[in-house]
């Protein structure tokens, strides 16, 4: 492949050979396989399950639909596969299909190729270029994914008669390329049917025109499993044509779900592993309880955004008490807690305890957190310091170094220096942060208590 040649004529002299789609998707999957280069950027907790599935429908050439519960990721796999494309793609030069040079299918290239003939002008497409995305809604038309009659074209002074009048939709434009919709089943039955021949015969048919284009193109799609939506559903035709549904997860591992929360927070403050961990302990502890509905699923999203919640409330509170470093808190999650409530349906007979079961299950992924991460860490010596009468405050807008001067002495006690040791903090805020998740670890632990007034926490 020459990626400077402009014509046809110089296409053919750098000895470029055509390939479908789906043959150039199957052999730079199989050259990332064979070189052990991972294609999947970005995925996690897929490894041993979903991807597996991924790879051999791809390599089979199958169209694909991903069946999951909302936010498991199933648009970032989609979006993922373009970088199977071939970086860059050679196509004629204005043509409205995105056509190969060797293969006109529309009739205005295949009258300028055989004007033109290797002097035909050539184009290169970035393979980002190639992956086009639809948001199935219900006001989706067959005209925006298949096309229509174009008005301006018959005011032009052509005849209704002549194909040249139509517009080209969606799924016709993605031509050489990979389209993928979302949420599928949110697609009236009637558009739903429009597809049929594009995955099958690989045509398109407009209005009266029966137009025998031979598209090039794969198409993927993302639903909900049809068990517990209620908006709509795949049509059995439609379904029959996908090669491949394969069925999505949530992450099956701590540490994938630590990752994603990672990968996709836009976290503005330093936010400390554990507390991250806390969060993704939260979230999966909300897809196995009885109170929720797991019917409509616990998105990723809701740990991302509790990450981002917590980032912003240290942010907020650095620029309020004039501290140099924003460093999260464990008592910073309590802000996640009262916005994240409305992003989880709870079941029925559970109304009116949101905010109970929420608290209680943070405890309860706080408190596993805490047994992991200062396990060995023998922390009565503080218990009893604070069983003596001393109170420690803390707070949202309590700054760092307040916290830590309020703390007990524990002369000769390297104590303090353990905590930090083992959970890596080095600076005052992060020390300030480490201390306050094993005065929160004794709280929970019931060796000491803890009240909360004035937006304040006192530990005692």
């Amino acid at each position: 492949m020459n990626p400077t040649a402009t014509t046809v004529g110089q296409l053919r002299a750098s000895g470029h050979v055509q390939k479908t789609v789906r043959a150039e998707i199957r052999d730079n999957l199989l050259a990332a396989l064979r070189e052990h280069r991972n294609p999947w950027p970005g995925i996690h907790g897929f490894e041993s399950t979903v991807i597996p599935e991924v790879e051999r429908a791809l390599i089979a050439g199958h169209d694909i639909v991903l069946l999951g519960e909302r936010g498991q990721g199933k648009t970032r796999l989609l979006r993922t596969m373009a970088g199977l494309l071939d970086e860059w793609s050679p196509v004629i030069a204005g043509s409205e299909l995105g056509e190969h040079p060797y293969a006109p299918i529309t009739a205005a290239s295949k009258r300028r190729a055989a004007q033109l003939g290797d002097e035909l002008p050539i184009t290169w497409r970035h393979r980002d270029e190639r992956y086009v995305e639809k948001l199935a809604t219900p006001d989706t038309s067959v005209a925006d994914l298949i096309g229509d009659v174009d008005p301006m074209k018959v005011a032009e002074g052509r005849s209704l008669a002549d194909p040249e009048t139509i517009h080209f939709g969606l799924v016709p434009r993605s031509n050489r390329g990979i389209v993928a919709i979302n949420e599928l089943p949110d697609l009236a039955e009637r558009i739903q049917v429009a597809l049929l021949n594009v995955m099958e015969e690989r045509d398109i048919q407009i209005r009266g025109y029966v137009l025998r284009l031979p598209l090039d193109v794969l198409v993927v799609a993302s639903a909900n499993p049809e068990d517990y939506t209620n908006r709509g559903r795949i049509i059995t035709p439609l379904k029959d044509r996908f090669g491949a549904e394969i069925r999505t997860h949530y992450p099956l591992r701590l540490s994938d779900e630590v990752a994603v929360i990672r990968q996709e927070a836009a976290l503005g403050s330093n936010t400390p592993d554990y507390i991250v961990e806390i969060l993704a302990r939260f979230t999966r502890a909300l897809r196995v309880s009885n109170s929720v509905d797991q019917r409509s699923g616990v998105s990723v999203r809701f740990a991302i955004a509790g990450a981002e919640t917590v980032a912003a409330a240290a942010i907020h509170r650095a620029a309020r008490q004039g501290e140099d470093e924003a460093m999260a808190r464990p008592v910073d999650l309590e802000a996640a807690v009262d916005v994240l409530g409305g992003k989880i349906e709870f079941e029925s007979g559970d109304e009116g305890r949101e905010e109970e079961i929420l608290d209680h299950l943070l405890r309860v992924a706080t408190a596993e957190t805490v047994g992991a991460r200062l396990r060995g860490v023998d922390l009565d010596e503080l218990a009893n310091a604070l069983g003596g009468g001393d109170v420690v405050t803390t707070g949202m807008q309590v700054p760092a170094r307040d916290f830590l001067s309020g703390l007990p002495r524990l002369d000769g006690s390297g104590l303090y220096d353990d905590i930090c040791e083992r959970l890596g903090a080095t600076s005052d805020a992060e020390r300030a942060a480490a201390i306050e998740l094993a005065l929160e670890g004794l709280f929970l632990a019931r060796k000491v208590g803890k009240e909360v007034e004035d937006g304040e926490t006192l530990y005692g």
